[in-house]
């Protein structure tokens, strides 16, 4: 089962408003996900940002005219949100509320046109947790509601916890790295550094949504092969050569090894 209080704690002190701003790798993320956010998002819609920390996408989106309801594990960032939300004035923000993934009981049936589901994926590491909270997504969608989910796949997430032993080796020993290798979780050994992860393959995502309701759209890499050079990218002066760049990572982005080796990936699904 997931320990929801070591994932409040790490978020109580990680600075997840500036993840995505603060270096070259967040804002390729930040950038490419509102990109196939732009692409596949219904012109107008009421969306659930669920995990969605300080609203780092809420907020934008918000400002594009939809209507966003926040929610996250942590009070320590909804907190945040609901102070930014009062100092901007953003009246798209409708609700800034604090949730965990797998209880979504306190919205309706059918309230929504669009999930977001950044976040809870890397933590759940329960079969049967994941399974409700698909079934929870799948409840609160309106037929043909879309969802987006983003996850950490099982190659990326298990060799980035070599790099992890590398620079920090309190966190990883012989036994956590086996299991994680074994069954795409991880456990850490110390209080530091982030907590419990779970790492699917991206075929296990897509049989996971299909089985509570979903159909496919998409499964993509969401860095592509941008993943581990953002400075360098970001570093082009020659603009015509960084749009086509960006441009070949968007179109490579389906290729499964590029999706299994290259950092969070994404799953768009449309309800049944």
């Amino acid at each position: 089962m997931t320990d929801f209080d070591k994932i409040r704690e790490y978020y109580s002190e990680f600075n997840e408003n500036d993840r995505l701003i603060s270096d070259s790798s967040g804002r390729l993320e930040f950038e490419m996900t509102m990109k196939k956010l732009e692409k596949h998002l219904p012109a107008e819609a009421t969306i659930l940002d669920l995990g969605g920390a300080t609203g780092v996408y809420t907020f934008p989106l918000a400002k594009k005219g939809y209507k966003m309801y926040l929610a996250d594990l942590s009070d320590t960032l909804i907190e945040q949100a609901k102070n930014r939300a009062e100092q901007s004035g953003e009246s798209n923000v409708i609700s800034c509320d604090v949730v965990n993934a797998i209880d979504l009981s306190r919205y309706s049936d059918g309230q929504f046109d669009v999930v977001l589901l950044f976040g809870p994926l890397y933590h759940l590491l329960d079969e049967q947790e994941r399974a409700t909270c698909v079934k929870e997504i799948n409840r609160v969608l309106k037929p043909g509601g879309m969802v987006f989910a983003s996850f950490i796949p099982y190659l990326s997430g298990s060799i980035a916890i070599v790099d992890r032993y590398f620079r920090h080796p309190e966190q990883v020993n012989s036994d956590n790295l086996r299991e994680v290798f074994k069954s795409g979780r991880f456990n850490n050994s110390d209080t530091k550094g982030f907590q419990e992860g779970y790492y699917p393959t991206s075929d296990e995502i897509e049989i996971l949504f299909n089985e509570y309701g979903f159909n496919k759209v998409s499964i993509s890499s969401i860095r592509g092969f941008g993943y581990e050079k953002e400075d360098k990218i970001y570093s082009i002066s020659d603009k015509s050569m960084f749009d086509e760049i960006i441009n070949l990572i968007e179109e490579t982005s389906a290729d499964k090894s590029i999706i299994e080796t290259c950092g969070h990936a994404m799953y768009i699904g449309v309800k049944r």
